[in-house]
């Protein structure tokens, strides 16, 4: 099946896969690349947490808990106040192209570029009313009309204006002006747009209307925040107007003067910031006149000419630090908010600080699973041991003792997980589960195994398990599964290695019958077609279903949440009957902070805790 949408490369800092973004590093478990999405630090999003689009003209959801906190009128204060989202170091001002979607830019860049939405903690989409409005105004064809605030200027005072947006939609969107290689661009990922005509507007105005060919769940948040196209026009030797009329006329030969810079131009190979006329910022903190100690840390400042909401604090600082270290740093008051990976061990330390240290849990909406390798070579295959080899595997893999061993032991109310677009902490997960599996898989059956794997006539079969090491809690994992599936007459090989998430690495090339790795989610609907679509870009293992293909094709096309939740039991009880693979656990999350601090929130998306950081504040 040819797949017809993609989403914008949405990234975030966190778990990031945002899936944490960066490889596995030492018992640190950032999720990266895959765990979030094809490319590095791209997270892909699973579940719908509610993305407040149901009734035209909705403009996200109700303002609640879960959004951002109304401090009220704020004067920024001369502290300074840190976080580390690992050792990497920012690189990019541009994090939309194929080598710089990570989470350790998009932590950075968070602060430094605003747009019309943002995720709260449960996954809901609010809108950022100071940066302007959207509503739906028809539902055939979907349509939506974007306003920008008079107030929205970047931090060198141009105005944002629509030809922002165009500059986004033509970057990401290349076959919409005749092809890739013509225009130049190199993103990661294409606006959900690309399959329309582009923007109706007109140069430098404030307003613009994004029609769809077909509807679209996830039409809320395609639209994100741009970068600054009259800085790209000027690096290409263009006016500003000029570029904007350029894509509005579709003149690929006029565009494509500034698909070097915009590949290029916004990069920090040497880790400084050469000019800062380069990168204004239309988010709270900016780059001009920040402190960048390579190796260290970067320090944001406040834009003066912010049009929002102040940020609290005047010094923004991101640590260049490993993740095995933010622990002992957080007690040394080196950095002031950790996100680690939950463990017995960091749960003890972090408390062990006593009161000079708050510690929160939440649930996150990053997922951790066991994936089949479905090519020919592969026990799995249809060619080899097949569906019933698939069952055998299922039946020994012990989920519930990794949950009590490995889960229970920091979140008690942890359960096996029965779903991959639903999590359990959602009203609706019951229903799905309900409609889709009966329970098969639930405990370990040996004897049924060892019958399963004489029916697919295979011997002693090896599988190997891969994933990004060194990762603690995975090779306990595989280890476990060892001990319960070797009974049953596997040969499980541990496959971890550093390299599994690198580009042409492990899971690219499927050199491995089962992956061991997770997904992050934020809210949206559509997300997991490429994972389980036939030719799917993410679908690593080359897992193919008609119904599954069509399932997707009729969701992905609705912006009805009921024909949502009938797709997913179709979808969710083909996923178990052919296994494209077995879902283990949600993954517990842990922060810890200064606890004089006040605002640090956790979140269960992919943007992690910092996701608020510009109202992070010392209490006096």
């Amino acid at each position: 099946m040819k797949i017809r949408r993609a989403t914008m490369a949405v990234v975030a800092a966190g778990a990031l896969a945002l899936a944490g973004c960066t490889s596995d590093s030492g018992s640190e478990d950032n999720d990266t690349a895959a765990e979030g999405g094809g490319e590095e630090d791209m997270s892909e999003d699973t579940g719908d947490a509610g993305d407040g689009s149901e009734d035209s003209g909705d403009m996200g959801g109700e303002e609640a808990d879960t959004a951002r906190a109304d401090l009220g009128d704020i004067t920024t204060n001369d502290d300074s106040v840190s976080f580390s989202s690992g050792a990497e170091e920012y690189n990019a001002y541009n994090g939309d192209t194929a080598a710089t979607n990570s989470t350790y830019n998009a932590v950075v860049n968070n602060q430094l570029q605003s747009g019309f939405w943002y995720w709260g903690t449960d996954g809901t989409i609010y809108p950022n009313e100071w940066f302007g409005s959207y509503e739906r105004t028809s539902e055939d064809p979907l349509t939506v009309e974007y306003t920008i605030s008079d107030d929205a200027v970047w931090s060198d005072g141009t105005p944002i204006t629509s030809n922002d947006f165009l500059l986004s939609w033509a970057s990401t969107n290349p076959e919409s002006m005749g092809g890739a290689e013509e225009l130049g661009f190199d993103p990661v990922s294409t606006w959900s747009t690309y399959a329309t005509d582009g923007l109706e507007t007109e140069v430098g105005s404030k307003e613009f209307t994004v029609v769809y060919p077909e509807p679209y769940p996830d039409w809320e948040i395609a639209v994100v925040p741009p970068l600054p196209a009259h800085v790209a026009a000027e690096q290409g030797g263009l006016e500003p107007d000029e570029l904007a009329q350029a894509i509005l006329d579709g003149d690929a030969e006029t565009v494509s003067q500034v698909s070097e810079f915009w590949n290029t131009g916004w990069l920090f190979p040497n880790y400084q910031v050469e000019d800062e006329a380069l990168v204004p910022s239309s988010g709270p903190y900016t780059l001009e006149g920040a402190a960048w100690e390579s190796g260290n840390q970067l320090a944001l400042v406040p834009n003066e000419n912010f049009f929002g909401p102040a940020p609290a604090t005047g010094n923004l600082v991101f640590k260049f630090a490993a993740p095995e270290t933010h622990v002992q740093a957080l007690q040394n008051g080196d950095i002031n908010v950790i996100e680690p990976q939950a463990t017995v061990d960091t749960r003890q330390q972090l408390e062990g600080m006593g009161d000079m240290v708050a510690v929160e849990d939440n649930q996150q909406m990053t997922w951790e699973h066991l994936d089949f390798n479905f090519a020919e070579s592969s026990v799995f295959s249809d060619e080899n041991g097949g569906l019933a080899a698939r069952e055998a595997f299922a039946m020994c893999v012990p989920r519930q003792n990794i949950i009590d061993n490995l889960i229970a032991p920091i979140a008690e109310d942890a359960q096996v997980l029965n779903a991959r677009e639903r999590f359990p902490f959602q009203e609706d997960y019951q229903e799905l589960v309900d409609a889709a599996y009966d329970g098969r898989y639930d405990e370990v059956d040996i004897e049924g195994a060892s019958a399963k794997l004489e029916e697919a006539g295979l011997d002693n079969p090896e599988v190997r398990i891969g994933y990004s090491a060194p990762n603690q809690r995975r090779t306990e994992q595989v280890a476990q599964i060892k001990s319960s599936c070797d009974e049953a007459g596997f040969n499980i090989v541990d496959a971890g290695n550093p390299d599994f998430f690198e580009a042409g690495g492990t899971l690219e090339s499927g050199d491995w019958e089962v992956a061991l790795f997770a997904w992050a989610g934020s809210g949206q609907i559509a997300s997991g077609e490429p994972i389980y679509s036939t030719g799917g870009s993410q679908n690593f293992g080359g897992f193919s279903n008609e119904e599954v293909d069509a399932a997707w094709d009729t969701l992905a096309s609705s912006v009805d949440p009921e024909v949502h939740m009938e797709q997913l039991k179709i979808i969710e009880k083909a996923l178990w009957d052919d296994l494209y693979g077995i879902p283990l656990f949600t993954h517990p999350g842990i922060v810890g902070y200064d606890s004089t601090l006040e605002n640090v929130r956790p979140t269960s998306v992919q943007t992690g805790v910092s996701w608020n950081a510009d109202q992070w504040v010392r209490a006096n």
